[in-house]
């Protein structure tokens, strides 16, 4: 396609690989003791990064990690008492209602069957219940009825 490009061939040349030295931890060298007078601190050894105990002093220092409180480890109620309390007056509530409603319907059930011989008996009863004693023994009875009448007549002759 482009002949002067197809034979175009990069510089060889030589390539330089880097190479970083090895990490080596920060050596601050000999330590001076420098203690102006009058300025003494109480000092504490606290580790530094590379794991060495270096001196700091004590209002600079981190503060100590303190230990949790032990954690309460006995074991919770399976159901909390209070939803116990409200499931139970759930099932409470629910076994009154159904006892109700079966009660009522036998009631309604029990009045719908009532035919009409039954009705006739009820009719009866009711009737033999108010019907007065001598009714029922035949006449024999020892009632007796007083009646007393007093008729005044005013005649005027004049």
């Amino acid at each position: 396609m482009y002949p002067e490009q197809s034979a175009y061939l990069p510089a060889q040349r030589a390539v330089s690989v880097h190479q970083p030295q090895p990490l080596t931890p920060y050596d601050p060298g000999p330590s001076m003791a420098m203690d102006p007078y009058g300025e003494r601190q109480p000092v504490v050894w606290v580790p530094d990064a590379y794991g060495r105990m270096v001196p700091m002093p004590k209002h600079l220092a981190p503060a100590p990690v303190l230990a949790p409180e032990p954690r309460d480890l006995t074991p919770l109620p399976l159901l909390d008492p209070i939803a116990q309390r409200f499931m139970g007056a759930g099932l409470g509530g629910g076994a009154l209602a159904a006892g109700v409603g079966y009660g009522v319907g036998e009631i309604v059930s029990a009045a719908a069957g009532i035919s009409g011989g039954a009705l006739v008996w009820v009719a009866v009863i009711v009737l033999a219940l108010r019907a007065p004693a001598r009714a029922i023994t035949g006449g024999k009875g020892s009632t007796v009825n007083i009646r007393k009448a007093v008729i005044k007549r005013s005649h005027f002759h004049g």
